[in-house]
């Protein structure tokens, strides 16, 4: 790959100042795609410096000018959508179809988004007078992760770049080289120089040092909790803003009046998608208590015809998990729930028959789990189904905030009565009768789960000050 050993600082691609490099690995065959270089904190005190060098001039462009910036943009993303969708299938292991056809086309859609926002967007309004001026923060600092790369990537670039911001991105070492086909993207979309710049690199370094950078006015951070409240402490002395959506441990409530066949089926397939790999997953299933056996029956079902396969292979719903580390990570989460309890009626430890190279698992289910077991309470980040029993709605509702997460919930049944359980859950978002994601609609958790908002105008309102003019009129 052309760029994969190089960042673009100030609208040209430049040799790192350090040699350390990192390989990127294939998680469906444990074999090296290319080798990343990895930043040291001299290339990030370059990004931000052209970065802040190009803010005084993008900062006062126009909505106009920035509107055809965007418009050129995705009509180059477009044209380069499938190659990148096929890039975040090699580097994460998921599904081709899922990767071209959902995750790279999720990009397009945010660019598409952010445009009709930008066109619409009231940067000021006079208030007696008074006039209230919404102003671009300033060089935004862009930390994002390996899942859903680019659908992460894309709405915190979007609408800063819509804003007046300008950024460095540093996305996840795991799945960099998505990031470097979008960055040839935007230079060839002729986003001006210094407006987006990327540096590879891991935490420890780059992302350490864009968080406590005295010239980086804004952190937008996606990944997990721990690493959340790492990067808020390394920027607290420099009192940026930062805003973060963290991890998740989704209730999936099964009202009582809900077809339990149809919604257990479906939502065991929400579940697996991206390996269940998401952060809004669906992972701990409510359903009445009188009524567990028959779930785990049907969760396990569902769990079974998953086809767990190599990327590439036809028919294959499921591919890898993203990381040997993930899945170490997501083996001793079943062997802990074995261990506390829990009933394992589908999958388990160990790799799916027949697949001995590559980083699978198995679908897995376990029933009769109590909400304090950790499998209940942590975030496994894969295709792991917890099945609660409840006994009355007050007490799934009161389960389902039972967590120091609040990213997502899911609730069916009966759409008036499961429209008044979403409004009772504290949790950002929730699905309704398996409702998928608005993405103009505020995307953001409660709790553990985060704070500030993306997508849409709320995801704008993250990247902007607000100034009062007194005595304007």
């Amino acid at each position: 790959m052309e760029h994969a050993r190089q960042f673009y600082i100030g609208g040209r691609w430049v040799d790192p100042t350090g040699t350390r490099t990192l390989p990127v690995v294939d998680p469906a065959t444990e074999q090296e795609i290319a080798a990343v270089a990895l930043g040291e904190a001299a290339d990030v005190d370059a990004a931000v410096a052209a970065a802040r060098t190009a803010f005084a001039s993008w900062s006062r462009s126009s909505v106009e000018d920035r509107l055809r910036v965007l418009e050129r943009v995705g009509d180059v993303y477009a044209e380069r959508a499938r190659e990148i969708g096929e890039m975040i299938s090699r580097e994460i292991g998921a599904p081709r179809p899922l990767a071209v056809d959902v995750q790279a086309a999720v990009g397009g859609i945010h660019l598409e988004t952010a445009r009709k926002v930008l066109a619409e967007f009231d940067f000021e309004r006079r208030q007696g007078s008074t006039l209230v001026v919404h102003e671009p923060i300033g060089v935004c600092a862009l930390i994002t992760p390996w899942n859903w790369p680019i659908h992460q990537i894309v709405p915190k670039v979007s609408a800063a770049l819509a804003t007046g911001c300008t950024v460095v991105l540093k996305p996840s070492e795991v799945a960099p080289l998505n990031a470097v086909l979008l960055a040839e993207v935007l230079d060839e979309a002729g986003v001006p120089p210094g407006v987006f710049n990327l540096v590879n690199g891991d935490g420890p370094t780059v992302g350490a040092a864009l968080a406590a950078h005295p010239d980086v006015d804004m952190v937008s951070f996606t990944g997990s909790t721990a690493a959340g409240i790492e990067v808020a402490r390394t920027a607290a002395p420099t009192v940026k803003r930062v805003t973060q959506e963290l991890g998740g441990k989704s209730a999936n409530i099964v009202l009582d009046d809900a077809d339990l066949a149809a919604v257990v089926t479906r939502d065991v397939g929400v579940l697996c998608t991206n390996t269940g790999q998401s952060c809004n997953a669906p992972s701990r299933l409510l359903v009445p208590a009188a009524r567990m056996d028959e779930a785990a029956e049907l969760a396990a079902a569902a769990a079974a015809a998953v086809v767990v396969g190599h990327p590439d292979a036809p028919g294959t719903t499921m591919g890898p998990l993203a990381s040997a580390a993930q899945l170490a990570k997501v083996t001793g989460c079943i062997e802990r729930g074995v261990a506390e309890g829990a009933r394992l009626v589908a999958g388990g430890p160990g790799r799916p028959e027949g697949l001995d190279a590559g980083f699978y698992v198995r679908p897995t289910v376990f029933s009769h789990v109590d909400n304090a077991m950790s499998i209940a309470r942590e975030e496994v980040f894969g295709p792991v189904l917890v099945l609660i029993g409840y006994e009355d709605e007050d007490d799934a509702v009161r389960i389902a905030d039972d967590s120091e997460y609040g990213l997502s919930a899911w609730v069916s049944g009966e759409p008036g009565r499961a429209r008044a359980v979403a409004r009772r859950i504290r949790s950002g978002e929730v699905h309704v009768n398996g409702a998928d994601t608005d993405f103009s609609a505020p995307y953001g958790g409660y709790r553990r789960s985060g704070n500030g908002r993306e997508f849409g105008a709320a995801g704008f309102a993250e990247y902007l000050e607000t100034k009062s003019i007194l005595g304007f009129a």
